[in-house]
């Protein structure tokens, strides 16, 4: 595969054609407003939907005896136990996605050449068991909570609309094995984030069990981070022709 970051036929920008480029600027000068454009109506529809549209979900009913009396003892807290469950599944949906983006980038790296530090496919299966044993901690901890795991909560809907980009390109075969690992990393930043504040509300939830499990897969998504970052950096250092060693010192 060709570098992307080499010369190509590039004709994206108006630098490529200057003559066309001046047209196009008085085109747009021509076709501007002669008055001054006021966007309150389109403030006010928008507005107006703001305001009336539906959430994008909800939660179910409790899938057994045991998921309403925790709601229940929660309620009495002062706690909202669908909060915890909703972020459970909001982490099942993303792990979920994370195992398929790693067997994605197996395909990235068997037709990759990378030159100095670069992930071998042992290390890049084990990231893989890992994100599969979250989505498995998180079945496992909907289900104690009285949940059903196989329910879309709204913010599992969420992030795994927000998590379709990730896949288009990963799952794209013009991009890079660089390009790839570029786009784990946003994956791994954002799972960071979200099993951090997991575990702290699990806890403070007087889930204490779930907490600690939480805090394990958080070591576990952070040791994924400090990998996927060295990968990154040494994959663009190769590129810029900078010493490698430069690049990943702190």
């Amino acid at each position: 595969m060709k570098n992307p970051t080499d010369i190509g036929r590039n004709r994206t920008g108006l630098a490529t054609s200057p003559a066309d480029a001046k047209e196009t600027v008085e085109g747009a000068l021509e076709g501007a407003p002669t008055q001054s454009f006021d966007p309150s109506p389109i403030k006010a529809v928008r507005d107006s939907y703001a305001v009336d549209a539906p959430p994008v979900g909800t939660m179910p009913l409790p899938a057994t005896v045991k998921g309403a009396a925790v709601t229940a003892i929660q309620g009495l807290k002062g706690n909202h136990a669908n909060v915890l469950l909703d972020l459970f599944a909001e982490r099942l949906a993303f792990e979920r996605t994370g195992t398929r983006l790693y067997e994605a980038l197996f395909t990235k790296l068997e037709a990759a050449h990378p030159r100095g530090l670069a992930p071998t496919m042992e290390e890049l299966e084990h990231i893989r068991d890992e994100e599969l044993q979250h989505f498995g901690l998180c079945v496992e901890a909907i289900t104690k909570l009285g949940g059903d795991p196989t329910a879309v909560t709204p913010s599992a809907d969420i992030t795994a609309v927000a998590s379709t980009g990730l896949v288009q390109v990963l799952c794209d075969p013009r991009t890079t094995l660089t390009e790839a690992l570029k786009t784990i990393l946003i994956a791994e930043l954002t799972d960071n984030d979200g099993w951090e504040t997991l575990a702290k509300i699990a806890e403070e939830m007087g889930q204490a069990e779930l907490g600690t499990r939480c805090r394990h897969a958080l070591a576990e998504e952070q040791e994924h981070l400090r990998q996927v970052r060295q990968w990154v950096k040494a994959a663009l250092a190769g590129q810029a022709g900078v010493e490698e060693e430069a690049v990943l010192s702190p």
